[in-house]
């Protein structure tokens, strides 16, 4: 996965008809979307519960361009490998979701993938100042994690100043 500035479009594929994954990822990439997002959630973390590593390997085959795992779990770092091995090209993790961020970007990097760190609405950008040299890819919610179909919550503000916070690092935002 190389790196550039432009901007990715990375539909979710929680949107999706979750009887034809396959076809809808097609679909998808069909119409130019960059990269597939795949929102995985534990009933835990957050209320919902979506994707394990298995529907993530199910649905590697069908994705062409790049797979971005968005984990909305907790604890992470067990999963890591699973989802390493599922195919996962990025994998996210919230940094609200334990205490070692910084140990948790490590084990995604050396497990092969690009590593992304999460922040929920009420998290604000300096949560990820010391982390941005670990990170490839800063997610900021604009809703609160959980469920798909929410009100937007305006965090052009915290996207700007983690912009500038990430100066010329290859970290897509």
């Amino acid at each position: 996965m190389s790196f550039d500035r432009k901007i990715k479009i990375a539909p979710s594929i929680l949107s999706a008809d979750f009887a034809n994954f396959g076809q809808e990822i097609q679909a998808i990439e069909a119409q130019g979307a960059d990269w597939v997002h795949v929102d995985v959630m534990d009933g835990h973390f957050v209320p919902n519960l979506t994707f394990g590593p298995q529907a993530v390997k199910a649905f590697r085959p069908h994705v062409k361009t790049v797979m971005d795992v968005h984990l909305m779990i907790s604890p992470v770092d067990a999963y890591i490998d699973a989802y390493a091995d599922a195919g996962a090209d990025v994998l996210t993790a919230h940094i609200e979701a334990g205490p070692h961020i910084h140990r948790t970007l490590q084990a995604i990097r050396a497990a092969g993938m690009k590593a992304g760190v999460a922040l929920n609405p009420g998290t604000p950008a300096e949560a990820v100042a010391h982390l941005l040299d670990l990170t490839d890819l800063v997610c900021v919610m604009t809703v609160n994690p959980g469920f798909g179909g929410q009100k937007f919550i305006d965090m052009t503000a915290k996207v700007r100043q983690l912009r500038q916070m990430i100066g010329d690092r290859p970290v897509h935002n």
